[in-house]
């Protein structure tokens, strides 16, 4: 996860910037791991972050675990993953879809408990925020509580719980007032903001297998899974994730949050990843290691990374057949502001060991 944002597709639905995203190495990754592993069918990507590689993994055949420790992660993959065909909403007796594509925006109906979105991220009443047009942050509002409402009354399973959650959470990036993350928004209207909210049907992919998603500590949870291959693909530098993207984890979660400052920030210091402190993240790495039960691992870096090359490739030799390791560097194409441009030097570290 490298420092700017660059675009993440998933299964076909609206791209959405994510920092890091591995949309441009898949290629290399699928390369690495079919020329260097043998008899892998269990796949474990411990920071899924969008999902894009673990969704790789899946369309490769391999069954695979995923985890995110962010709600917003775990609400897209837990959306798609696990599932191996589309839901049909029998208990709905309707097509999600078609009912919160074309919902009646009402300001006079408004209600603080299923309005936050527009009154805290929008420049409705006395918010000044521009992170969203009025119009569709009450239409975020309407379907995520209308979400909610269906699975409280089981109308509909958790499959179809998440399904409908994901969708809406990749349709938000598509009407946000954002150059990529949530850090920030625009102080002008981007034009893209005026569309109406949209919400696609996430393509699902069948494997045949059974793929689960986790939401927990990768660290925790890494002496709780055994699998062929463990791909590890923390964060690389001081940014934390969840400022960047605090408005889809108050949608994932819909908490109703004590939010502060200028972009209307939840709390989370409590959430910060070990992994963003270099002192934290190279101990980090040693218990990660040392916890995992795998035959291999597989850990993309980068060269503006907190842990060095050498650091990196000293720590997986401590945890694996030093002869078996091999470190491979792909020039990294940076996003920034919309417009894609290379840092000279700049490397995308994929760093292959055997247990």
């Amino acid at each position: 996860m490298a420092s700017e944002p660059c675009f993440d597709t998933v299964l076909g639905i609206s791209s959405m910037r994510y920092i890091g995203g591995k949309s441009l190495l898949l290629d290399k990754i699928n390369g690495v791991v079919s020329n260097c592993s043998k008899s892998i069918e269990t796949v474990v990507d411990l920071f899924s972050g969008s999902g894009v590689v673990a969704t790789n993994f899946k369309k490769q055949g391999y069954r695979v675990f995923a985890n995110d420790a962010l709600r917003f992660s775990y609400a897209i993959i837990r959306g798609t993953l696990p599932l191996n065909k589309p839901p049909i909403f029998l208990g709905l007796g309707f097509n999600p879809f078609d009912c919160l594509n074309n919902l009646t925006i009402d300001y006079d109906a408004v209600a603080e408990s299923r309005s936050f979105i527009l009154r805290n991220y929008s420049p409705y009443g006395d918010c000044s925020r521009m992170y969203f047009q009025c119009d569709n942050a009450l239409r975020l509002d309407y379907a995520r509580v209308a979400i909610e409402q269906w699975r409280c009354e089981e109308k509909i399973t958790e499959d179809e719980y998440y399904y409908l959650l994901c969708s809406l959470i990749l349709a938000t990036p598509s009407i946000s007032n954002i150059t990529g993350t949530y850090g920030a928004y625009l102080k002008h209207w981007d034009s893209r903001t005026y569309n109406p909210l949209r919400l696609e049907p996430p393509t699902i992919i069948d494997n045949g297998a059974e793929n689960i998603v986790y939401c927990r500590d990768a660290n925790e949870l890494a002496k709780t899974i055994q699998a062929d291959l463990a791909y590890i693909d923390p964060p690389y530098n001081g940014r934390q994730y969840l400022p960047n993207y605090h408005i889809l984890e108050t949608l994932a979660r819909y908490d109703y949050p004590i939010i502060k400052g200028v972009t209307g920030m939840r709390e989370y210091s409590k959430e910060k990843s070990i992994y963003c402190n270099r002192i934290k993240a190279l101990a980090g790495f040693d218990d990660l290691f040392s916890k995992l039960d795998v035959r291999y691992i597989l850990v993309s870096y980068n060269t503006e990374g907190l842990i060095t090359k050498e650091e990196m490739s000293e720590l997986l030799k401590k945890h694996g057949k030093a002869k078996t390791f091999q470190l491979f560097e792909f020039d990294y194409r940076r996003y920034k502001n919309k417009i894609p441009n290379n840092t000279e030097g700049l490397k995308e570290l994929l760093f292959f060991i055997e247990r």
